[in-house]
Order: C-alpha cells, then structure tokens, then sequence
C-alpha cells in the first residue's frame, strides 16, 4: 500500500532520543558532596590520623627490623598499601552509604520517577565517591611524605591506578549499598571480607617473602593485583607483572558495570 504525500506530513513525528541529563547528574553530585562537606571529621580527619598512627606503629616497629624492601625502605615500601587501603575502603563506604540513604529513608522512589537515566543515577552518585576518594588519596600521600622521603618513578600510571581503583570500589560499593537491606549488611563486606583482603594482599609485605605454598594463595586475592601494580607505579617494582595488575582492575571494574546494569534492569533491591 502506498502512502499519500498528505499521509506522510500528517504522520506523527518518531520520538527524540532525551539528551544526557547533565543538570540531574550535577544535582546528585552536588547533594553528595554537601554530605562529604558536613561530615569532614569522619571522611578525611580520621583517615589521615589513622594512616599517621600506622607509619609510627608499622614504621618504628618492624621497619627498625626490616631495612628494605625490594631496594626500597620499609617506610617507603608501605606507603602504596597504605594509600591503596585507605582509598578503596572509603570509596566502597562513601558510595555504600551513599546509595543506602536514600533507600532507608524511602526518597530513592522520588529519584527513580526522576528524569534522570540508572546511567545519570551512577555517575552522579559514583562520581562523588570517586572525587573524595582522590582527595583523600592527595592528603594521604601528602602525610606520608612527612614521614618518609617518596619517589613516583611513573606519575601516569600512579593516577592511572588510583582513578580505576577508586571508580572500582566506589561501582562494588553503590552494589553494596542496593543490595543491603540493614546497617549491619552495610558494613558486613567492607568489615569482614575487604579489610582482611587487604592486609592479607601485600599492603604491609612483599608477597615474595612469603613461603611458596601461602604465596601460591595470596595469588588468589585480588587485592593482590591492585597493590602491586600501584607500588609499581612508585618503585618501578611489583610481586605481579603490571600487564595482569591492570587487567585484573579493568576486569573488576566490567564486572560491577555488568552487575549495576542487571540490577537496573531487573529491579532487583531497587524497588522493594
């Protein structure tokens, strides 16, 4: 059947494609860093003197026994782990809690009947983890220069690391904080599964002093892979070659884009 010249100006225009929200997303970044702006002490003070507290306890007291480290002073060698400890375990509790607010105070229905995309929800959200994540990395490394002298042979892939790390854990915490359903299921991962991880993944030790059976294990860690290929970045040395650190990271970061997808999609602890 053909269709008539009237027919076809008369027809219906097909529906725009709605543009990128950039004002939606700028609205929840800018609600999340009030928060972070209201609750300083907890956020960056805390960190900070607890980073300070480890380099007198790790510092003075085994680093008095170990000399160096792969070439590299003790005090100097744990300053990697120690921002990567510090980093991932506030980017998965900022995201987390931020997410987890909204839920337990009812307003996440108010932001999913929202004119924004779960894509502007994300970025918005895990944008502003992100950011206080990287300025509480700054101050931290910044505290550990007083302490000890610190050399960045590759300053790219340092920000490089720490910009994956941070996007990483901030996307497994937003998980986290859909999916918990009380404050106790809030801190259970960071707790009880992200905290021993890391001190089990070479923040404090170089895996290669470990004996060959508990070294084959710590392979298994993930946090493994991000340590190392961080302390790389600073030293030029590393437990894990740099190629697998970096596609370890990368394919974390997929996994938990993959998660947050299924969960928008499925409605799953998003809508109950």
């Amino acid at each position: 059947m053909s269709i008539t010249a009237s027919q076809a100006q008369s027809a219906p225009p097909a529906p725009a494609v709605p543009p990128f929200n950039v004002r939606g997303v700028a609205a929840i970044y800018k609600f999340e860093m009030a928060r972070f702006q209201r609750t300083l002490l907890q956020s960056l003070v805390a960190p900070i003197i607890s980073t300070a507290l480890y380099f007198v306890v790790f510092g003075s007291a085994i680093g008095s026994r170990i000399s160096s480290v792969h070439g590299v002073s003790y005090g100097a060698f744990i300053v990697p782990g120690l921002l990567m400890l510090s980093v991932l375990t506030e980017s998965l509790a900022n995201a987390s809690f931020g997410i987890y607010m909204p839920k337990f105070t009812g307003t996440i229905y108010e932001l999913l009947s929202a004119p924004v995309s779960s894509l502007e929800i994300v970025l918005g959200f895990v944008g502003a983890a992100v950011s206080k994540s990287l300025l509480l990395g700054a101050l931290i490394l910044g505290t550990a220069s007083l302490f000890v002298p610190i050399r960045v042979l590759h300053p790219a892939w340092m920000i490089g690391f720490l910009v994956l790390t941070s996007a990483s854990f901030s996307l497994c915490g937003f998980i986290l904080g859909l999916w918990a359903r009380s404050f106790e299921q809030l801190q259970f991962a960071p707790m009880l599964v992200v905290t021993p991880l890391t001190f089990l993944g070479g923040a404090f030790y170089s895996i290669d002093m470990l004996p060959h059976a508990w070294r084959t294990v710590s392979l298994f860690n993930p946090i493994v892979y991000l340590i190392s290929g961080f302390r790389w970045s600073f030293y030029g040395s590393s437990d894990v070659g740099l190629s697998v650190s970096l596609g370890s990271t990368c394919a974390f970061l997929l996994a938990c884009l993959a998660l947050i997808v299924w969960i928008f999609r499925t409605g799953y602890r998003l809508k109950s």
